[in-house]
């Protein structure tokens, strides 16, 4: 940590950081991805705005702890995008300080705009206008200008709107109101939803939405538990702070939809990261070989391998493919009809030079043959 700290305070550090940022700003990439980050939050913000706070469903999210907390001190959806972005820039600087530079101005950026947009939603259209109606009621309004909370019947408090109307709830939320069902799961199934589409769009282009995954990977780092299980332990514990402001069944519907949210996440990455495991037999194994390492510009292993049945010694071909390139090799085989005898294999975690650009990968090659060069100069001397 104190490293960590000593570095951030250096002026070559900044000037450094702000170098590479003007330029990564010349180029099509930074702007496109600034695009699809801010859509991409935008959706992220709808999920909170529409089916978390009116419901009060709280989820393992840094979103569910601020409605726990905007909720007990009888804040607005203003101050609700407050606690957000306070919380978020309480876990971004944890975030640097305890794991370093794994979070870039990626997360920094997506986490501080999420409270802005929830903000944006309401403006555009409050959800109040699913589940509230106005009342006329001259003493409550008094009491709500005065800055103080007050409550139905029902235990929900009035609202005043930006027009200086008292609001009432008489839908429990947006679905509710829509399908005239009362029922939580209808908001659960909808948050998972769009959040999951929001995470997608960050996955997609090497960014996060803050918040959790912050937490979650300090709690990995420090005290050694996987990725998977930090996420459910640090979605775990902001789901029970909702026993200050739901009833035990809200409560588990909420650590129901953390594991929910956990799964589709988990099926949004594995989809978008799968690589094919292709594995190949011919022998026109040259020509394979040629492709792959020409045309899709990925590398090969070859195996010398011996059939059990025909005892005939042939050359097996091993390559990591995207899904587009994996089409690409097949239509290649195909149109030039090359016997070959291949398996495939799903394959969603990949690291190591792998994931090196070309010229890169040209690089760390000339070293490995200059390292055998030279050992071969000194077993000979």
């Amino acid at each position: 940590m104190s490293s960590h700290l000593k570095e951030y305070l250096t002026i070559s550090y900044w000037k450094t950081l702000l170098v590479a940022f003007f330029e990564a700003m010349k180029t099509k990439k930074f702007w496109w991805e600034l695009v699809l980050m801010t859509v991409g939050m935008l959706f992220g913000a709808a999920a909170v705005y529409y089916f978390l706070m009116p419901s009060h469903l709280i989820v393992g999210t840094i979103s569910g702890l601020s409605i726990v907390i905007n909720t007990v001190l009888g804040g607005t959806p203003d101050t609700f995008s407050y606690w957000v972005m306070g919380i978020n820039a309480f876990l971004l600087l944890l975030a640097f300080l305890l794991i370093g530079n794994e979070f870039g101005a990626k997360t920094v950026y997506t986490a501080m705009i999420l409270g802005p947009m929830t903000q944006l939603w309401d403006r555009i259209y409050p959800y109040t206008n699913f589940t509230h109606k106005v009342i006329e009621s001259p003493e409550i309004l008094a009491q709500l200008q005065a800055g103080q909370t007050v409550m139905d019947a029902n235990g929900n408090p009035y609202l005043l709107s930006r027009a200086g109307e008292v609001l009432e709830q008489v839908k429990e939320s947006v679905m509710s109101a829509g399908l005239g069902m009362g029922d939580v799961w209808f908001d659960l199934v909808c948050f998972v939803f769009l959040l999951s589409a929001c995470q997608a769009f960050e996955f997609r282009i090497n960014a996060s939405t803050g918040g959790l995954d912050i937490l979650a990977k300090i709690i990995n780092k420090y005290l050694h538990f996987d990725i998977g299980m930090s996420v459910s332990i640090g979605g775990a514990l902001i789901c029970c702070s909702a026993f200050l402001i739901n009833d035990f069944r809200m409560v588990v519907i909420g650590l129901i939809g953390t594991w929910i949210n956990g799964l589709v996440i988990d099926y949004f990455t594995m989809s978008m990261n799968k690589k094919k495991r292709v594995c190949i037999i011919s022998p026109e194994y040259e020509k394979i070989r040629k492709f792959v390492i020409e045309k899709l510009v990925r590398g090969c292993t070859l195996y010398q391998v011996k059939g059990g049945y025909t005892g005939v010694e042939q050359y097996e071909i091993q390559t990591l493919l995207t899904m587009d390139e994996f089409a690409a090799l097949m239509k290649y085989i195909n149109e030039n009809n090359i016997q070959a005898f291949m398996t495939a294999g799903n394959c969603s975690e990949v690291y190591g030079t792998w994931l090196v650009h070309k010229p890169k990968y040209e690089e760390i090659i000339d070293h490995m043959r200059e390292r055998k060069k030279n050992k071969s100069h000194t077993l000979d001397s």
